[in-house]
């Protein structure tokens, strides 16, 4: 038996014409001679009736007291108005189907509602509704512990379901279905010559999603990984190909041949603040008092430097107040500049390679654009700027680098 999962988000099936391009793409694989699973998201974004936001602000204009594990069960309603409704479309159509919530599917998380971890999945019956030939519809973003609590799987939690279930059931291809035309080598939003990539690595997009792309999530993505399960990002309202990611040695089955590129793409994250605390007379372990202090106020940090002199970091602009506040409690003296701007230049072909930083440096130096702070790995080079240079540094990284050709 050959499984596609497909994995449809809020936006797909949020109107009837949505879900007109939906049923397309469905009936398309079945003809191929594929079994489908289909993964499905809450419809629409806030405002629409069904959407998981809109239902968070139900509950907190109505007593806004849910526990955790009650808000969970709130959640799950969306995904399954969405399950049944597809369902009901298919069959229409004459496509038996079934749905299942993510619990039927076989999902076992952790009891970290809001934010569940996948213990297990474990696809009996999902297996046995495919072998009946009936098309499966399971509720993405949602899991159950083992005590049967219904539990939700975080944001991008139906990409994480997908990919999940692709790999518990060796799937041939996760098809994740979104409003845009695969990958883009940067938010075209901002750069309007930002291209379309055939081909990208599992680390590549990785990355791309951890520093600020939000096409496909990254837990989904290291789950394919892991399992070596290929994955296409596509638009449901086109017929192209869309993105494929998968290993690099994979590159070499794309139509285009092989892909050789230093750079893949450039990504952001707006709105974060740097953070510096230096070394009051060479204090001994003042970096674990930091770091320390920030974990116990759940505060995140990221872009971190640490040496003899000091630190510095960033911390989302939300939590900049308190993150300043609760060093002063413990007799720090930070210094704080907030509206800055993350931006990542990403690509496999990043290491070891001479002259990357430099033309870095150059691009945005020619652009009269302040570099804050700096740091590098494999595949992703990170440069901080000024919220306001954002857009600039963006387009002369991707110019300088040639992603538009």
């Amino acid at each position: 038996m050959r499984i596609m999962v497909q994995k449809f988000g809020g936006t797909s099936l949020s109107t009837v014409q949505a879900r007109e391009h939906v049923l397309r793409h469905v009936k398309r694989e079945l003809e191929a001679g594929l079994s489908l699973v289909i993964v499905v998201s809450a419809m629409g974004r806030r405002g629409e009736p069904y959407a998981t936001d809109t239902l968070l602000d139900w509950a907190a204009q109505n007593g806004n007291a849910l526990s955790a594990r009650e808000k969970d069960l709130l959640l799950c309603c969306g995904e399954i108005i969405s399950a049944t409704t597809l369902s009901s479309l298919l069959e229409h159509e004459g496509i038996p189907t079934t749905v299942l919530t993510g619990a039927q599917a076989g999902f076992v998380t952790d009891d970290n509602f809001g934010n569940a971890r996948i213990l297990d999945v474990r696809p009996v019956r999902v297996l046995e509704q495919l072998q009946l030939g009936r098309v499966v519809v399971v509720t993405g973003f949602q899991g159950q512990t083992e005590n049967g609590d219904f539990t939700t799987l975080g944001r991008g939690g139906s990409d994480t379901s997908a990919t999940a279930l692709g790999a518990a059931l060796r799937a041939e291809m996760v098809d994740i279905y979104t409003d845009v035309n695969g990958i883009l080598t940067a938010d075209p939003r901002i750069v309007e010559d930002a291209r379309p990539l055939t081909v990208v690595s599992y680390a590549e997009i990785c990355n791309m999603a951890h520093h600020g792309a939000k096409v496909i999530h990254p837990r989904a993505v290291e789950i394919a990984m892991q399992s070596q399960i290929p994955v296409r990002v596509r638009s449901t309202f086109a017929d192209t190909e869309g993105t494929l990611v998968t290993h690099p040695e994979g590159f070499r089955d794309v139509q285009t041949g092989i892909v050789d590129r230093y750079v893949t793409g450039i990504a952001y994250v707006s709105n974060v603040t740097q953070i510096t605390v230096d070394v009051p007379g060479g204090a001994d372990r003042l970096q674990l008092k930091v770091f320390k202090t920030m974990a116990e106020n759940s505060i995140s940090v990221d872009f971190i430097n640490v040496t003899p002199s000091g630190v510095v970091y960033t911390v989302f602009d939300s939590d900049s107040e308190k993150a300043i506040q609760v060093l002063q409690e413990i007799g720090l003296k930070p210094q704080s500049l907030s509206g800055c701007a993350k931006v990542s230049v990403i690509g496999g072909g990043i290491n070891g390679v001479p002259g990357i930083m430099a033309r870095i440096v150059e691009s945005l130096t020619l652009a009269d654009i302040q570099i804050l702070q700096s740091a590098d790995s494999n595949t992703t080079i990170w440069v901080l700027v000024k919220k306001e240079d954002m857009v600039q540094a963006l387009r002369a990284l991707h110019a300088s680098f040639e992603l538009h050709l």
